[in-house]
């Protein structure tokens, strides 16, 4: 008869973050067509975390703590030519701290940087349509030694760079419609692995799309009443750099029935009314998502 040996491992983790943040912003009109629009945060992050490796055998809990702050600022000008057209350009950094620690220090927050040029046009005083530009850089990502897996560098370094697309309006009365699109090159521009700059980056799809629109009877005995539908699509993404595995992309279809009636309202909405297989990964794991999904709700507004 084989042997067969068993092992029980728990781990137990306990951990608390603490955030205090301050916001300012300023909008100042330099011209009747020119507006410059300044901004600031300032972020407070207090992080303790109690990790007991194996509960089953007793192993001695490992605590870590850390204090991280930071400004963030904001700066963004508009230009109107005419007025149903608006030419925008912005830049906006951001703060995010690591939780990873390495030789018993805390890791350095990362910080992302992004410049964004746009345009807003009017398309009719009911349709709007807005395509913007973007570069977006995020520094001090936690990257392993390669000599030493148990040990981090926050030296990492990513880049998105891409286009959106958004159209979104009332065509007539009661009917609305809202439709996306986009195309992004997300990679890895630094790593403490050479084989990795350049690489995709994970969950990052190079392309998406979305249509969802809505229409809601006006007048009469059904007033209120309206009703839904919507496509999203995602492109296929990688799992991970080190053994690329690839998520199919795939097109969802939802839907919804609704009815409003003075501060009253009430809802049916179906998620994956085809019943579509996808999955979605956080660049360690890959998770089936929902079937179709039914959901009620049921609203009060005052």
């Amino acid at each position: 008869m084989p042997f067969r040996e068993s092992f029980t491992y728990a781990v137990k983790s306990d951990s608390t973050t603490n955030t205090a943040a301050i916001y300012l912003q300023d909008q100042v009109t330099l011209l009747p067509n020119l507006k410059l629009l300044v901004g600031g945060r300032y972020d407070f992050v207090d992080y303790n975390n109690k990790f007991i490796p194996d509960t089953i055998n007793g192993s001695e809990p490992e605590e870590s703590n850390f204090y991280d702050a930071a400004f963030s600022p904001r700066v963004g000008l508009v230009y109107q030519p005419i007025e149903p057209i608006s030419l925008y350009v912005s830049y906006s950094r951001s703060f995010v701290p690591n939780n990873f620690r390495s030789n018993g220090e805390a890791l350095e927050p990362s910080r992302g940087t992004q410049y964004e040029v746009g345009i807003k046009a009017d398309l009719s005083p009911q349709i709007s349509l807005t395509l913007a530009a973007y570069d977006i850089t995020k520094t001090n990502i936690p990257t392993v030694d390669p000599d030493n897996p148990d040990v981090f560098f926050a030296v990492g370094e990513v880049k998105s760079r891409g286009i959106e697309l958004d159209v979104a309006g009332e065509i007539t009365p009661g009917w609305k419609i809202i439709a996306s699109g986009f195309l992004n090159d997300a990679y890895v521009s630094e790593d403490n692995d050479p084989s990795l700059k350049g690489s995709r980056l994970v969950n990052a799809p190079y392309h998406g799309a979305s249509l969802w629109t809505t229409y809601e009877i006006q007048s009469g005995d059904l007033q209120g009443f309206g009703f839904g539908a919507g496509l999203f699509f995602i492109g296929d993404r990688i799992t991970n750099q080190s053994d690329p595995f690839t998520l199919p992309s795939y097109v969802r279809t939802d839907a919804t029935i609704f009815y409003k009636r003075n501060d009253w309202g009430a809802a049916l909405n179906f998620k994956n009314l085809f019943d579509v297989k996808y999955y979605e990964t956080n660049g360690f794991y890959v998770f089936p998502q929902a079937p179709f999904t039914v959901q009620g709700t049921i609203s009060f507004s005052f």
